[in-house]
């Protein structure tokens, strides 16, 4: 494809420019809750100014924007190291699984409170024993009148602390094939049978958490596309979830490998082939996690949803972002691994990158069979 900008895009992306800065996003504070309740502000702000989802439609208070200009929207995001909004599970994930397979009432009633960050959501997938094989999960829903009973656990549920709403699977009919007796309910958090949990991590934040669910109702409104057609529907969340971001992480990995090369240069460490040759490998790897972003975009726009590519641009960019880590290990010692050090954190965080949203194994066979046409594995 082209990758040149039109005119239009140029002008969106000088729009948001200027908006950006006339609107910084100042820095965040310490502490996790402070953290989040900043980022939470900072999404009231992109609402308030029309851009807390300009790849939504303006119907639903988004701005028609192209899925160019949407990427554009996040590179630029990016470049300033503005923070991506509180609620980007509901923006990226439900808002666009709402539209594809929710009714008028379930648009009307959620979409908006989701762009303002006034109702924060969260995805409730991955099981202790169906995590990349969610087909296999065991939360299981029982009808009751005009409500679900629903009953099990949930892991890894990012923000599950913060939320108000979970995108929830449960199996709803125990006799059906795997893949078939699935259905996709919005669980409302607020409700004494919903326990959360946080799972502290190796940086010392609790980004992730369980969910212990003990008879919980979710009403028969809040289903969503249908009871047993949830596979289908948690697929629509899982593509965008494996393609929304890679321009905004290809930009902020680029700027971190940036970063390194002026530390690399300031201590005289260009002159060392080893260095040099490392480096230049990581900026080829982000130049191909660029193209290759973009590619994804290119078959977005020819089917009108995200594909398989997805997975390919979230498997590369996981994996380069540990080799940038600990290529700052390696090229700056041990003042790198100091506990004020960025770098130090990124260390121990991007060891999830290769776990997180689809483990790198998981990706590998969905590019080998859905991308390449490789025979399935046995």
């Amino acid at each position: 494809m082209d990758l040149t900008f039109s005119t239009s895009e140029l002008a969106f992306r000088d729009e948001f420019r200027a908006w950006l800065e006339a609107n910084p996003a100042g820095q965040s504070p310490e502490g996790e809750d402070a953290a989040y309740a900043f980022r939470t502000q900072w999404q009231r702000r992109l609402y308030e100014g029309g851009w807390a989802a300009v790849h939504w439609p303006r119907q639903f208070g988004g701005r028609d924007a192209t899925l160019v200009e949407a990427a554009i929207f996040y590179e630029e995001l990016a470049r300033v190291r503005a923070p991506i909004p509180a609620n980007v599970l509901g923006i990226l994930l439900g808002g666009p699984t709402l539209m594809l397979w929710g009714t008028e009432e379930q648009k009307d009633r959620y979409l908006i409170p989701i762009l303002s960050a006034e109702e924060i959501w969260c995805q409730g997938f991955s099981e202790p024993d169906a995590g990349s094989d969610l087909a296999a999960l065991k939360t299981k829903a029982v009808k009751d009148g005009d409500d679900w009973i629903v009953t099990g656990q949930k892991v890894w549920t990012s923000g599950a602390q913060y939320s108000k709403w979970c995108m929830l699977v449960a199996r709803t009919d125990q006799d059906a094939a795997k893949h078939k007796g699935l259905t996709y309910f919005l669980l409302d958090m607020e409700q004494e049978e919903v326990q959360v949990r946080p799972l502290r991590q190796i940086t010392g934040e609790s980004e992730f958490n369980e969910l212990f669910i003990e008879g919980a109702r979710i009403p028969d409104e809040n289903v969503i596309g249908g009871v047993g057609n949830g596979w289908k529907v948690a697929l629509t969340t899982l593509m965008n979830e494996r393609a929304g971001l890679a321009f905004g992480l290809q930009v902020a990995l680029k700027i971190g490998l940036d970063k390194l090369t002026e530390q690399a240069s300031a201590r005289g460490l260009m002159d060392d082939p080893a260095v040099a040759d490392k480096l230049g490998e990581l900026h080829l790897k982000c130049e191909i996690l660029r193209l290759t972003a973009y590619r994804g975009l290119s078959t977005t726009m020819k089917y009108g949803q995200p594909g398989p590519e997805g997975s390919l641009t979230k498997w590369m960019w996981s994996e380069t972002n540990q080799q940038l880590a600990q290529a700052a290990v390696d090229i700056l010692g041990p003042e790198a691994l100091l506990s004020d050090s960025p770098w130090a954190y990124g260390l121990l965080r991007s060891r999830g990158n290769t776990i997180e949203g689809g483990t790198t194994e998981v990706l590998k066979n969905i590019v080998a069979e859905r991308v390449l046409g490789l025979p399935r594995m046995r």
